[in-house]
């Protein structure tokens, strides 16, 4: 059977996804819609979403309405008429005309092992959470968030080296493998949607720049979960003291370690790192950056910039 799909995706995450769809054997892609342009940059010039970029280098047509539940964009899906769509990291809620447009209705692909971590940041709450594995789940959407009943899931470890990015990619990959393997299983009969249980749901948020703030008061370990999760945006930062006014800290690698003193404190300054004194244990930061500056190792950030033990950062 050949399966005319069409394919929903804004964000790099859906990249891989798409991509797997256009190799794989047995489906055409039709078009894939994605999200309008956005300024960016310093000078805030338009910039296409990354599966805009994907979709031009593999000749594919690209529909970009401002609103999915656009009347004149579901008369352009209902005249390309697709068996299937398939829904990764698009960043609208869909219309129920849309999800029961598609003879086989829309799959989506999402980044946690559902019902757990339902929502808009599934990868940084896994790690913030200090979970010991998280995976992908394909599943057939209905008109809730994340709601949808469970095709096939797939995990993978989160390793201590693991930040959201490194994470971030290899359930990308991890979900365009699953997502070409579900299909033609599922579009024969051979795989049945299975409602989500009703135990173990968690829900996430949206990330804020905010969130990337770093409370000293708080367990090293609970600190160094946040430095991977919220890597690279928006980055866990601090505020170092300095004259005139204080300047940000961002920190960007660290490793636990047993070691006291007053939440804030920099304990030790050398070549071996930067420890800092958390509610609970301490930090050793081997990478940072000073605000207006670029990313440093520790010695080479002490090279240029002087602390030294008992000043405290906030």
């Amino acid at each position: 059977m050949s399966l005319r799909l069409v394919f929903m995706g804004t964000a790099e995450l859906a990249c891989a996804s798409l991509l797997a769809l256009k190799r794989a054997p047995g489906g055409q892609v039709l078009a894939v819609v994605t999200q309008p342009d956005k300024p960016g940059g310093r000078k805030l010039q338009l910039q296409p979403p990354p599966v805009k970029q994907a979709a031009l280098r593999e000749n594919l047509p690209v529909l970009q309405p401002i609103r999915a539940r656009d009347e004149a964009f579901i008369a352009e899906l209902r005249a390309l008429a697709p068996d299937l769509i398939v829904v990764a990291a698009y960043g609208q809620i869909l219309p129920v005309s849309i999800l029961e447009l598609p003879r086989y209705g829309c799959l989506n692909v999402h980044t946690s092992l559902l019902p757990k971590y339902r929502g808009a940041s599934p990868v940084q709450s896994a790690i913030l959470q200090d979970q010991a594995e998280t995976g992908v789940t394909i599943m057939k959407m209905d008109a809730g968030l994340d709601t949808g009943p469970i095709l096939t899931q797939a995990t993978t470890p989160i390793r201590a080296e693991d930040d959201a990015q490194t994470l971030h990619d290899r359930l990308a990959r991890l979900g365009a493998e699953l997502l070409v393997q579900t299909i033609p299983d599922y579009v024969s009969g051979k795989i049945l949607p299975r409602p989500q249980p009703l135990t173990g749901v968690s829900h996430t948020a949206k990330i804020k720049k905010s969130d990337g703030q770093l409370d000293w008061s708080l367990p090293a370990r609970v600190l160094w979960n946040r430095i991977r999760a919220y890597t690279p945006w928006p980055g866990a930062f601090a505020q170092l003291p300095a004259e005139p006014q204080s300047r940000m800290l961002k920190i960007w690698q660290a490793e636990v370690i047993a070691a006291t003193g007053a939440p804030g404190e920099i304990l030790a300054a050398g070549k071996a790192g930067i420890v800092i004194a958390c509610g609970e244990g301490a930090l050793r930061v081997s990478v940072l950056q000073l605000e207006g500056g670029r990313r440093l190792t520790a010695p080479e950030f002490l090279a240029g910039y002087r602390l030294t033990a008992g000043e405290k950062l906030s």
